[in-house]
C-alpha cells in the first residue's frame, strides 16, 4: 500500500499577486501558483485593495499549486499564511463583507495625521511601538475609516464589526469566520502594538480612539489559529498554524534565525530585515525595531529598513510607460546599455521610506539628456533599487554595531542576473540568492511546519541545504564611492517636493 503524500501549504498574499508554494514532506516544492492583484487609485496618493478580489487570489493561486502538485484536499497537512503587512480594512462581524476597499500600505491619504502624531506624540510612539508616526502604518488607516465611513464608529463601539490586517481577514474567510486572530510580527506593523509588553496598547489605542474589541487576538507565529472550513476553501480541512508579515516569513525562509543574519526582499518594495536577536535594537532615527516571531514564547526582534518602490518601478516602465513588455527583458536592456548614461532616477511615486522617512519626497530623475537610451533609463531604474538597499544597509551596521557579511536576497527581482550583481557591486558584499527565491511563501509553509510539529526547533530547519548562487562584488571602492555621491544628490532633489496639504485631497 502506497502512503499518501502529505503536503505544507504556504501562501504569501503579497501587494500585487499572491503566491501559493506546496512543500513536500523533504521541503521540496511540488507545486506553485500565482494571480496579480489589480491596484486601485482612486485619488492622488490614494491606493486600495478590492478584498473581495484578494480572497479570490488565494484561492486561485492556491487551487494552481494544488493542481501542478497533482495534490488532493485530504493531503495537506498544514497552512501558512504571510500577507502585505501594514494594508488593513473593516469588515461586518455577520455578513462578512468589508465596509470599505483595504486600504494599502503605500496609501498616503493619512499623511497629515501622521505628521501631527510625530509633532505632538513622536517620541511616545517611537518608544512603545519601535515605529515612527508615518501614514505607511495600519493605526492612521483604521483610524480614517472609522472617521470616514459612515455609521462605523458606531458600529465599531458596538462590536459589529472586525477589524484587521489582511492576515486576520484571509484568517476568517479559511475558517468560514471562526477565527480573528493575527500574530506579534503583523501586530508590531500596526502602530497599536507595544514593543516589549508584547500586547496592544491601550495608551496607543486610545490616541488613535480605535476600540480594542474590532481587533484580532494576537497568538504565536508558529502554533494552531484555526482549521480551514472545506466549504470555503477548496474541500481543504486543515489547521492553519503559522501567520507572519511577508517580511518576517522571508526572514525564516531564508532561514536568518541567529543575530546578525540578514535578507532582502525585492518585491513591489524592497525590504531589509536584520535578525537581533531577543533583544530590540532601538535607535532614534532612520531604521524600524520590529518583531520578527514569537516562537514557543520567545520573542525575536529584527531591525526594519524599507524600500516602497522596487518592482513596481518596473510595473511603472511596464503599464505607465510601456518601455517594456515584461520585466524579463530588464536584465538584458540593462546588460546592454552599460552605464546609466549619466542618468539617475529616484522612484518615491509614495515618498522615502526607510532612511529618509520624507512622506512628501516624490520620484525624480536627474542627469537626462537626449544621448540616454530606454535601455539606460532601464538600468538606472534597477540601479535605484540597489542603490536604496545600499542606504539601508549602512544604517543597519551603524544602528547594531554588526558588520553583515553577506545578503540573502530574495523575491520576484532576485532572479534579474544584472540587478544582483550590481547589488553586490554596490554593497561591497556577497549576495545570495536561493533556488527558491518565492521566499516569503516558502517561509510561510516552513514555519506551518514548526507549528504543526513537523520540526521539534529551529535547528532542525537550519540543518536542511539550501541550493543558492552566489554574487560576489566586484565595483573597485572608488566607483563605488562615486556612484553613491551622485545617487546621494539625486535624492536630495527629490525630498519635501510635495507641498504639504496639496497633494492629498
Amino acid at each position: 500500500m502506497t502512503l499518501a503524500v502529505r503536503y505544507y501549504l504556504g501562501v504569501d498574499q503579497g501587494t500585487t499577486g499572491t503566491t501559493a508554494l506546496l512543500l513536500d514532506e523533504n521541503l521540496a516544492v511540488r507545486g506553485r501558483g500565482y494571480r496579480e492583484l489589480r491596484q486601485y487609485y482612486p485619488r492622488p496618493g490614494w491606493v486600495e485593495h478590492d478584498p473581495v478580489e484578494i480572497w479570490e487570489s488565494v484561492l486561485d493561486a492556491a487551487r494552481q499549486a494544488m493542481e501542478q502538485a497533482g495534490a488532493r484536499a485530504d493531503e495537506i497537512s498544514c497552512v501558512g499564511l504571510d500577507h502585505q503587512g501594514e494594508t488593513c480594512l473593516i469588515w461586518d462581524k455577520k455578513t462578512g463583507k468589508p465596509v470599505y476597499p483595504a486600504i494599502v500600505w503605500q496609501d498616503r491619504r493619512t499623511a497629515e495625521d501622521a505628521d501631527r502624531l510625530a509633532q505632538e506624540h513622536g517620541a511616545m510612539i517611537r518608544e512603545r511601538t519601535g515605529l515612527m508616526a508615518d501614514a505607511y502604518f495600519s493605526a492612521t488607516k483604521l483610524g480614517w475609516l472609522l472617521e470616514n465611513v459612515p455609521d462605523l464608529r458606531r458600529k465599531s463601539v458596538d462590536s459589529e464589526v472586525l477589524a484587521g490586517t489582511l492576515d486576520s481577514w484571509l484568517l476568517w474567510n479559511m475558517t468560514g469566520g471562526r477565527a480573528h486572530c493575527t500574530d506579534p510580527s503583523t501586530a508590531s506593523r500596526t502602530m497599536l502594538f507595544h514593543l516589549e509588553q508584547g500586547c496592544w496598547d491601550g495608551e496607543m489605542l486610545g490616541l488613535m480612539n480605535i476600540p480594542p474589541n474590532i481587533l484580532p487576538e494576537i497568538r504565536e507565529s508558529a502554533g494552531y489559529f484555526g482549521t480551514t472550513d472545506p466549504e470555503t476553501f477548496l474541500g481543504i480541512s486543515a489547521p492553519i498554524t503559522a501567520m507572519l508579515v511577508d517580511q518576517q516569513a522571508a526572514l525564516f525562509g531564508q532561514r536568518c534565525y541567529y543575530p546578525g543574519q540578514a535578507k532582502a526582499t525585492y518585491g513591489t518594495g524592497c525590504f531589509l530585515l536584520m535578525n537581533t536577536g531577543d533583544t530590540p535594537v532601538r535607535i532614534p532615527t532612520q531604521l524600524l525595531t520590529t518583531v520578527a516571531w514569537r516562537l514557543g514564547g520567545k520573542t525575536t526582534y529584527a531591525l526594519d529598513g524599507g524600500v516602497y518602490i522596487a518592482g513596481a518601478a518596473i510595473q511603472w516602465l511596464r503599464d505607465g510607460l510601456e518601455l517594456i513588455r515584461n520585466p524579463g527583458e530588464t536584465e538584458l536592456l540593462a546588460e546592454q546599455a552599460e552605464t546609466n548614461g549619466g542618468m539617475y532616477f529616484v522612484p518615491a511615486f509614495a515618498g522615502l521610506a526607510a532612511p529618509h522617512w520624507d512622506q512628501y519626497a516624490r520620484g525624480t530623475i536627474v542627469g537626462l539628456t537626449a544621448g540616454v537610451t530606454k535601455a539606460q533609463f532601464v538600468r538606472a531604474t534597477l540601479e535605484s533599487v540597489a542603490y536604496q538597499v545600499k542606504d539601508n544597509l549602512d544604517a543597519m551596521e551603524a544602528a547594531s554595531g554588526i558588520t553583515i557579511p553577506s545578503i540573502r536576497a530574495d523575491g520576484g527581482m532576485a532572479k534579474n542576473r544584472f540587478l544582483m550583481q550590481f547589488q553586490a557591486d554596490i554593497l561591497g558584499v556577497p549576495v545570495e540568492v536561493p533556488q527558491v527565491v518565492d521566499t516569503t511563501a516558502l517561509g510561510a509553509a516552513l514555519c506551518a511546519a514548526l507549528g504543526h510539529g513537523v520540526f521539534s526547533d529551529l535547528s532542525e530547519l537550519c540543518g536542511r541545504p539550501m541550493e543558492q548562487r552566489c554574487y560576489e562584488p566586484t565595483m573597485s571602492e572608488d566607483q563605488r564611492q562615486y556612484w553613491m555621491h551622485q545617487w546621494h544628490r539625486a535624492v536630495e532633489r527629490s525630498l519635501h517636493w510635495e507641498e504639504h496639504g496639496k497633494g492629498f485631497k
